[in-house]
């Protein structure tokens, strides 16, 4: 009853992560910036941006912890069961038998 290894995220998957939310950044704020509309609408926009970008590291961090604390758990109770295992006799005679 083995745990099975987590997958290693590639250089690759990573740059395209990377490069995927440099382009959107960069595109969206380009975008805002030549609406045609009055800077507090401007100001506003950007505000917005930032925040969702912001939120959408902190639930990225979020649900990554939530991971990693079930395979911790995963992982205490699999040495858990190991030890269990490995000590137990099934031969030996208990005190009432």
């Amino acid at each position: 009853m083995d745990i099975a290894p987590q997958p290693k995220v590639t250089s690759a998957f990573y740059i395209q992560a990377a490069a995927s939310f440099g382009i959107s950044l960069v595109s969206l704020a380009v975008g805002i910036f030549y609406l045609p509309v009055g800077a507090w609408v401007r100001a506003f926009l950007a505000i917005g941006l930032l925040y969702v970008v912001t939120s959408a590291f902190t639930l990225a961090k979020t649900v990554r912890d939530a991971q990693e604390v079930g395979t911790t758990v995963r992982r205490v109770d699999q040495a858990r069961i190991d030890k269990f295992i490995s000590e137990h006799d099934p031969f030996k005679k208990t005190a009432g038998v």
